[in-house]
């Protein structure tokens, strides 16, 4: 595959702690899981990196700040990222490279350095998403935002987060990088505590955005995201199987990427009804 034509998709929070990685990682299990193809997570939150911890890896042998040398040096490759990545166990052609846990040296990761990683990125996986949190002074947020094909904005329904820090960025930084808000499709994050609030419509009017869809968090999911056991919990419980299915396949139709085929001969029913029919034939 071509790196070039590797699709990025960068998901961007209006507020912090709202659930912005909690969307982009069931993103990215959604897409490994529907796909089979080799699908990157890039946490690039480089001042409050949390999916290690989600994850139930509480001290990740690699992270993004433990790559500097290479980024400086511009000699990182795709295969020194595949062994940086954690495979994710319940998905394994879902890897995650861990964001930066030294907040002090936020500042000082280049665009140069973000713009490389990004470029092998592309080389490395079929499809990259980019989780950068929901701060906007570094590298790392802006060259992702600008190199992204598509662009996810995480809020909630909330004034002051939609309107105050939505349009606070979007409208007014944003543009100044050279990304309308038009080019942002939105995510809204409703939470279990709170119930009414400014609808789906009335948010993406604010923030002239286009709606792709909602997460709704529970008491289970901050459950599984204290407990390590996230990428469990979307695998295998009911409720976590639903998490992100149609805004990931939103994402995945309008870059032509295919679910696999059903493996039906797998079945447990299938499979009795094929001995059935085998018993009882002439």
């Amino acid at each position: 595959m071509s790196g070039a034509l590797t699709p990025l998709a960068a998901f961007v929070g209006t507020t912090p702690n709202i659930g912005t990685t909690a969307a982009a990682f069931a993103a990215a299990f959604r897409m490994a899981e529907a796909s089979g193809m080799p699908i990157g997570y890039l946490c690039l939150n480089l001042k409050s990196a949390k999916i290690h911890r989600y994850l139930g890896v509480e001290e990740p042998p690699v992270t993004l700040d433990k790559l500097r040398p290479e980024l400086r040096s511009y000699t990182l490759t795709p295969e020194k990222l595949r062994r940086a990545a954690y495979i994710v166990p319940s998905q394994p052609n879902l890897q995650v490279l861990f964001g930066n846990l030294m907040r002090d040296q936020a500042e000082y990761f280049t665009p140069e350095e973000a713009e490389h990683l990004l470029a092998i990125a592309e080389q490395t996986f079929a499809f990259v998403i980019l989780d950068v949190g929901a701060y906007w002074d570094n590298a790392a947020t802006i060259c992702s935002i600008q190199r992204a094909s598509t662009r996810i904005l995480v809020t909630t329904p909330a004034l002051s987060h939609f309107q105050e820090d939505g349009k606070r960025w979007i409208s007014q930084v944003s543009p100044l990088f050279g990304v309308a808000p038009e080019r942002y499709d939105s995510i809204i994050i409703n939470s279990p505590w709170r119930s009414g609030g400014y609808q789906m419509k009335h948010i993406c009017k604010e923030l002239g955005t286009s709606a792709l869809g909602k997460l709704q968090l529970s008491e289970p999911v901050f459950s599984q995201l204290d407990n390590g056991t996230y990428a469990q919990w979307l695998k295998a419980d009911p409720e976590g199987r639903q998490a992100m299915q149609l805004p990931t396949k939103a994402i995945m139709q309008r870059h032509g990427i295919r679910s696999k085929p059903a493996m039906i001969s797998v079945q447990p029913w299938y499979r009795k009804l094929m001995t059935h029919r085998n018993g009882t034939s002439s």
